[in-house]
């Protein structure tokens, strides 16, 4: 048994273990909101939005952080923006903004000819190469979001479930509504060193949609999805150092597979 945990006497392997079990548990909390929401496709979107960005802060030096963020903002603010302006539905709204950036991000990283080596590690990341500085932010960013939620917990549930009621409690749903947009927006930039900005998404959705087989209680959601978050990035990169597989994509599939065994293990209970 022990020849299958040796993999995390390695250093690297150590820091991606943790850079992954932050990432997870940041994930779960805020993708409660976004499975009870229904905001996948907004968070997929959120995802593909940050290439133009990551893109220009790559190849002007600066932290692809802070390029990611910028997007992300400008996307989140956009969503809302075309969506009143132009009289469209919000799924409408985060289509065209998703396609429109997506294909911006695109044409930036065509013009470039030394850019093409990153473009992988953008869209799946590398877990495995997880510096001290990424374990920092995703830290710092699992604390700030995580009391953020815990703040605003009573104006989500009313804004999740009825917005009427929310207004009529004097909750302010649509300034709730965009705070959760932008809390989710921040979980996919902090989350992305790790795991890239496609493969970011997996952990907003699997591990929340696999606890909510089980839990009723949002709480109790967000704290069962971050244990399935934990063990998908814990069998993920015991997956990839074993099978010689990419870190973040069996991170990505474990989390998959770990939803179709708990709706699986669910309706078998529920017989």
């Amino acid at each position: 048994m022990s020849w299958l945990l040796d993999p995390f006497a390695v250093p690297f392997m150590q820091r991606a273990l943790l850079g992954g079990v932050l990432a997870a548990v940041t994930c779960a909390v805020v993708g409660t909101w976004v499975v009870v929401r229904g905001m996948a496709f907004l968070g997929e979107a959120l995802a593909h939005g940050m290439l133009p960005g990551v893109a220009v802060a790559t190849l002007a030096g600066w932290p692809p952080v802070a390029g990611a963020a910028v997007s992300a903002g400008l996307m989140s603010v956009g969503v809302g923006v075309v969506a009143r302006r132009a009289r469209l539905s919000s799924d409408t709204a985060i289509g065209l903004l998703f396609v429109g950036m997506l294909a911006l991000g695109v044409l930036i990283v065509s013009r470039s000819r030394s850019f093409a080596t990153d473009v992988t590690a953008i869209l799946f990341g590398d877990v495995l190469a997880v510096r001290q500085s990424d374990l920092v932010l995703l830290g710092a960013g699992l604390v700030v979001l995580v009391s953020v939620c815990a703040a605003c917990h009573r104006a989500f549930v009313a804004v999740s479930f009825d917005e009427r009621t929310a207004a009529t409690l004097g909750l302010r749903p649509r300034l709730a509504h965009a705070l959760m947009v932008l809390v989710v927006s921040a979980a996919v930039v902090v989350s992305y060193s790790a795991l890239g900005t496609l493969l970011v998404v997996a952990l907003l959705l699997a591990p929340a949609a696999a606890a909510r087989q089980w839990t009723r209680r949002l709480p109790s959601t967000m704290a069962a999805g971050a244990a399935v978050g934990a063990v998908a990035v814990l069998a993920g990169l015991l997956l990839s150092w074993h099978a010689g597989t990419a870190g973040g994509a069996s991170i990505a599939v474990c989390a998959v597979a770990l939803v179709a065994l708990s709706v699986a293990a669910r309706a078998v209970v529920a017989r």
